[in-house]
């Protein structure tokens, strides 16, 4: 994608949409009845500071005439939104990538109520750069390193390692006791989205989710597991330890969803992506890069 019409304001990146099929008598009518949580009035103000635009950076009026398949440009603004009272730490910078060490809570990019308190726009309010993107992700409820890309002619190098799995990724978690089983062990199931679109679940079935479990010590009411997931599926961690019947200490989610916290952050998740290492696809030198934090 060129580079969009509208800068980076506040480290926030201008949000775009083709306008679908449809017949509308003006612009402002159809992103009333698309955006309903933004008013009337809101889209008149922004239309005002020429804060709508189309995709060669002309700006859009009220009266505007709504054409299929045109791309508009806006910011996506909110009215409030709850300081994450946790800062990241940039663990290592070159000219292609920052790794940065993530604390718990904090949403890599913006979605739902989370827009300024997400990573993306932290470090992009800090570096001052519109194309940092992130080359893999963690949930908000996860801590530990992540890697950004800063440049968009080398992204796709480092993306294909995950694609590929020659990404070696260690995580630490803080569960139960398991009794029984000798370590390290390999668990292995299939995975497929759960009946609440937030959450995953295992049926019966040829696995898809593979990952390795050993454990650092065991704590007086606890252990300290060290992962490996060798697959990357949505939740993969959380779902195993809890189908193992040791969920992770915290987890909301698994194995029962409770009622959502909203901004309590009295209770992280003890999950913590602590290693990532591979060959550098570039320079072909070895990477590591460790969290500095501690469950």
């Amino acid at each position: 994608m060129s580079r969009p019409p509208l800068p980076m304001r506040d480290g926030v990146a201008p949000s775009y949409l083709w306008l679908p099929e449809g017949q509308w008598p003006d612009l402002l009518t159809f992103l009333v009845a698309r955006y309903p949580d933004v008013t009337e009035a809101d889209w008149r103000a922004r239309m005002t500071r020429n804060d709508v635009v189309d995709g060669d950076g002309n700006p859009l009026s009220p009266h505007s005439a709504y054409r299929r398949g045109m791309r508009i440009f806006y910011y996506r603004e909110l009215e409030a939104e709850t300081p994450i009272p946790f800062e990241e730490e940039v663990l290592f910078m070159d000219e292609h990538l920052v790794v940065v060490d993530k604390p718990h809570f904090l949403p890599m990019i913006p979605t739902g109520r989370f827009l300024h308190e997400t990573l993306l726009v932290r470090l992009k309010k800090k570096l001052g750069e519109q194309d940092l993107t992130p080359i893999h992700r963690l949930d908000r409820e996860t801590a530990g390193v992540v890697i950004f890309s800063r440049r968009q002619d080398s992204r796709g190098a480092y993306q294909s390692m995950f694609q590929k799995r020659v990404i070696e990724k260690e995580y630490e978690a803080l569960a139960p006791r398991l009794h029984g089983r000798e370590f390290p062990f390999t668990y292995r199931s299939r995975m497929v989205d759960g009946d609440k679109f937030f959450i995953m679940k295992e049926e019966p079935g040829e696995p898809n989710s593979e990952t390795l479990i050993d454990v650092i010590e065991h704590r007086a009411d606890c252990t300290l597991y060290r992962l490996h997931p060798h697959t990357g599926r949505k939740h993969q961690l959380r779902v195993h330890l809890a189908s193992l019947g040791i969920p992770i200490i915290n987890d909301a989610f698994y194995p029962v969803a409770l009622p959502c916290k909203q901004d309590d952050v009295s209770q992280p998740l003890k999950l913590l992506a602590r290693r990532i290492a591979f060959t550098d696809p570039l320079s072909g030198e070895p990477r590591e890069f460790r969290s500095r934090r501690s469950l």
